[in-house]
């Protein structure tokens, strides 16, 4: 028989799914594994490569495995998908991961450390209550317009709905105004938690001689900035700016067949949080150039005179990452491309 060189784990909370091959793709084993046994099995195993796909709580096995001496590689779940066979189960999926690590061409993430994760967790626990916040804005608004009020869109207009509710003189029904204003407290106290979430942001980004850096950049606040170097990969990951576009999910999908290039919208691939606070960067600078004017025949004047606003703030969002992957590789600050002329 021959030697294990590479493992695949199927991880989950609880049960756990081993294979293991040798250099020459045969099956050596295939162990079912409960989380209790996970590190105790796989310290009695020989230095080998352990892969697995890259979801909630890959990064943590990942650290465990590589301080008993393991090789571990983590490969995004849509390219093991392709390796599954008929059947979807855990021991499936093992022999998938082991046979796309395989692969000479296959794509790894990095293991993230602890501080890293960290990190992160500041914009995650932002977004939720972002989004909390969001639907209870618009609950107050489905509620209030079965009564005749209703705002103009937009965060500062609830005020005005706000103020209907604590008005005991205006037409609610008492019922409804008891379950209204229990709204309007939780509105309040995530409208605090947010606000202190960015003032932490903003201090890190103060604090952080690279997300400094990358603030000279046109529509990168302190959020974007302290994001991409909270969650996005060091520069060295990608060969080139696009390529760190591409992983944001900012650049076009391809459907080209037959030699003929089809080019659709963008393919909202990689990272969610960092695409979308680049966007909203991007739609920023888009307001202040139609407020302000653009500079006559810069790229940006170009665009606004013949494309749809929306479709320019994408296309603006996919070349900040450009921008961006130069700072990071190279050092220095941005320069406007007149200044820099």
């Amino acid at each position: 028989m021959g030697e294990i060189t590479i493992i695949g784990l199927d991880i989950a909370k609880s049960v756990f799914q081993a294979h293991g091959a040798d250099a020459a793709g045969s099956v050596m084993f295939r162990k079912k594994l409960g989380r209790g046994r996970l590190l105790a099995f796989f310290a009695g195993q020989p230095r080998c490569i352990v892969a697995m796909e890259a979801c909630a709580g890959a990064h943590h096995w990942g650290r465990e495995l590589e301080a008993l001496g393991h090789t571990v590689k983590l490969i995004p779940p849509a390219y093991v998908k392709p390796f599954v066979k008929r059947q979807k189960n855990d021991e499936a999926d093992a022999e998938a991961i082991c046979e796309a690590a395989q692969r000479p061409t296959m794509r790894f993430v990095p293991v993230k450390s602890r501080e890293q994760q960290a990190s992160g967790v500041v914009f995650r626990a932002r977004d939720l209550l972002v989004r909390q916040r969001t639907q209870i804005m618009n609950g107050l608004r489905g509620h209030l317009a079965e009564f005749g009020y209703v705002a103009p869109k937009g965060v500062m207009y609830v005020e005005r709905l706000v103020a209907e509710i604590e008005d005991p003189q205006s037409q609610l029904p008492p019922a409804a105004r008891v379950s209204l204003q229990v709204m309007v407290r939780m509105l309040d106290a995530l409208q605090t938690e947010i606000a202190s979430l960015d003032a932490e942001i903003a201090r890190r980004a103060k604090e952080d001689p690279v997300a400094r850096r990358l603030m000279t950049i046109p529509g990168i606040g302190p959020v974007t900035a302290s994001a991409m170097v909270a969650l996005a990969p060091g520069s060295e990951a990608f060969r080139c700016g696009r390529d760190f576009s591409a992983w944001l999910g900012l650049t076009p999908v391809q459907r080209s067949s037959g030699g003929k290039q089809k080019l659709g919208q963008i393919t909202k691939a990689g990272e969610r949080t960092l695409r979308r606070l680049l966007v909203i960067g991007a739609s920023a600078v888009i307001k202040q150039a139609l407020i302000r004017g653009a500079p006559p025949g810069s790229w940006l004047a170009q665009m606004l005179a013949r494309k749809p606003r929306m479709l320019v703030a994408v296309a603006l969002a996919n070349k900040t990452p450009r921008i961006i992957w130069a700072l990071l590789a190279r050092g220095g600050v941005y320069r406007a491309p007149a200044l820099a002329a």
